[in-house]
């Protein structure tokens, strides 16, 4: 197939970035039977760096919900049981601080709390099952140079790598386009916040031997307290793949052979895979969308990596964004719908984004303490301090689930007053989630038998609305919208439906 034939003169949605945001926004799209055409510039995903590790127990629940929960886990390089823990050390090969275990919701198999615990899995991984899963709506080598709105849809100006453009209709755009994003020019949004001034390094790299010489045991992160290179370690497979981040380090400065044998704590001999200089941004959009464009993930928010945050919010965005288009494109929500993405999405994003700035005020380098690195008499004498300190600045770094599971869309005008939390779970029998009753739009949970079920029953089927019936005798009736968030709870609904669909906006 030529090139010209690869892209259509029109689709439903086009999503301009095929990043995990963007392609979740897709997989979304197409678990509610709408097409979409991803466009990304890259080829093939790199492995050289792998930047978030950490896929959330609120995103794999997601993952669950398209089928695509059991994949991850099954092709990532460190299973769940691995390790749930952060262990503070001397440097990696030195002494043993303190650890906090619990790390990330990694310790949530089999708990009421949520349907999936967290994962561990590079983001390239991330991103090949979705891509896989997104099929041939992924045009890659592509990439959106500019749009143009109307008052029926979208023109967009996509370019191949030699510089052929085609232009594509769409009814609908969503930028996921990263942080220098043509989409958000396009729409004059702009962003609002901060820098952090600490430059970080970091570098993928091979250490055959190392894991054999860990005196510290299985761990998620490894943070190394020395102040000579203070900094934090991670491995990215069973095998010899190592990551680190070397902190307060520019680049103009970094030789990452010597800041690997710093953190180590030995001169072994190493692979250096990759290097990627960067610093922490609190950004945040003035807007999230304008007309018919949308933006999502770092197009819209921008996070420092402590908690374990970074993509797992975009994906938030990309089903609450997903289902209301999705719902407008098949007719049963008005466009009206729409406005409650920005009003939903971007408190949560900022909420996240301070949480993730005050995990990164206390860093290595402020618990680093040279008299750790004396001798065994200084080290247990300042290790109590240190220790009790690491527990005190990083428990909420490592231990976030009211952040990650508990965020709620109280106060939106499409959910009843005091609800908009994501759906309770709870195991309906050994691995039958709650979730899993649930269908791919509206569902209607609780005891049939009360009167106002044929009443919701009845308003789903005036509005053409998809309602998947969820019976659990003796519970009272709840309401839950396609991103397992609670719209009404009650006994009498009043139109509950027409509010949670934005028909009453």
């Amino acid at each position: 197939m030529d090139e010209v034939r690869q892209v259509p003169d029109s689709v439903p949605v086009l999503i301009a970035g095929g990043g995990p945001v963007g392609l979740a926004t897709a997989v979304e799209l197409a678990h509610h039977g709408v097409r979409c055409l991803v466009v990304e510039p890259r080829e093939s995903v790199s492995w050289l760096r792998p930047r978030a590790k950490t896929t959330s127990a609120r995103t794999m629940e997601l993952l669950r919900r398209w089928g695509l929960a059991r994949t991850l886990r099954s092709r990532a390089p460190l299973k769940v049981s691995w390790s749930d823990e952060a262990v503070f050390v001397t440097i990696l090969l030195g002494r043993e601080i303190a650890r906090i275990g619990g790390c990330f919701g990694l310790d949530l198999t089999g708990s009421d709390l949520a349907a999936e615990p967290g994962q561990q899995a590079p983001q390239p991984l991330v991103e090949e099952v979705l891509r896989e899963a997104v099929g041939d709506a992924l045009l890659t080598g592509h990439q959106v140079n500019d749009l143009r709105q109307d008052a029926d849809g979208v023109t967009v100006r996509i370019a191949s790598a030699s510089g052929e453009e085609h232009e594509v209709r769409a009814r609908y755009v969503v930028g996921c386009d990263g942080s220098r994003s043509v989409t958000r020019a396009a729409i004059g949004a702009r962003y609002e916040g901060r820098r952090d001034e600490r430059p970080n390094f970091n570098v993928v790299f091979r250490a055959p031997g190392l894991a054999e010489r860990m005196p510290h045991g299985a761990a998620v992160h490894y943070w190394v307290l020395n102040p000579a290179q203070p900094g934090i370690v991670g491995r990215l497979d069973l095998e010899d793949t190592w990551w680190c981040i070397a902190q307060g380090v520019p680049a103009r400065d970094a030789d990452p052979f010597t800041l690997i044998r710093n953190l180590i704590g030995a001169d072994l001999d190493v692979e250096v895979l990759a290097t990627d200089p960067w610093t922490a941004r609190m950004l945040l959009a003035d807007r999230y969308a304008s007309g018919r464009v949308f933006l999502a993930g770092d197009a819209a928010h921008q996070n420092p990596p402590y908690g374990g945050h970074g993509f797992n919010t975009g994906i938030g965005d990309a089903v609450n964004l997903g289902w209301k288009l999705a719902a407008v494109l098949k007719g049963w929500a008005p466009a009206e719908l729409l406005a409650t993405y920005e009003s939903e999405r971007r408190p949560i994003a900022a909420d996240t984004i301070e949480a993730a700035a005050a995990n990164m005020a206390t860093l290595a380098p402020e618990l680093a303490d040279p008299a750790l690195m004396g001798t065994e008499e200084e080290f247990e004498k300042a290790r109590p301090a240190v220790a009790e300190a690491v527990r005190r600045t990083k428990d909420s770094e490592f231990h976030s689930l009211d952040l990650v599971l508990g965020y709620t869309y109280d106060g939106s005008p499409v959910v009843a007053p005091g609800t908009g939390e994501r759906l309770p779970h709870r195991w309906l029998s050994p691995g039958e989630s709650l979730y899993d009753r649930l269908g791919p739009a509206f569902s209607l949970v609780g005891d049939q038998s009360l009167p106002g079920a044929a009443t919701l029953v009845a308003e789903a089927r005036e509005l053409g609305v998809p309602l998947q019936i969820v019976d659990l005798p003796g519970e009272p009736l709840t309401l839950v919208r396609p991103d397992q968030h609670v719209a009404w709870r009650g006994d009498t609904p009043s139109k509950a439906l027409h509010t949670a669909l934005g028909l009453a906006l």
